[in-house]
């Protein structure tokens, strides 16, 4: 079973930076770790997904292309969200999910999450 432990939300102004982590109790390469963000009384929306064994990020909504990357270090079992240039538009809880293989953006295709974190962007 894997466990995900996210960090680095908090609150920052438009413009600026974030870079969120996901961290596993393990992470074989064939795993995909997806992102997605859940606004209030919103279901979670797929942000993008890393696809380690790939080496691809594929994204699912077109205002994050350019600003988001994802990465892996996996000497750390980490994944990274960095998010630039946010918007307040993209204040929400941010998540990390895990699955075998293939990239989904869709939260039932996803087996395990982490707790969330909240990202505000506001001045």
């Amino acid at each position: 079973q894997v466990q995900l432990v996210e960090s680095g939300g908090g609150l920052v102004q438009p413009g600026g930076s974030l870079r969120l982590s996901c961290a596993a109790s393990e992470l074989s390469l064939h795993y995909v770790i997806g992102w997605f963000r859940q606004y209030p009384g919103k279901e979670r929306e797929g942000v993008l997904c890393f696809s380690g064994h790939e080496n691809s990020t594929a994204y699912y909504i077109d205002s994050v292309k350019g600003r988001f990357t994802s990465s892996r270090d996996d000497a750390k079992n980490t994944v990274y969200l960095q998010m630039n240039n946010l918007k307040p538009e993209d204040t929400a809880v941010y998540y990390c999910g895990a699955r075998y293989y293939f990239c989904s953006g869709y939260e039932d295709h996803y087996a395990y999450w982490g707790q969330g974190t909240q990202v505000t962007v506001s001045s």
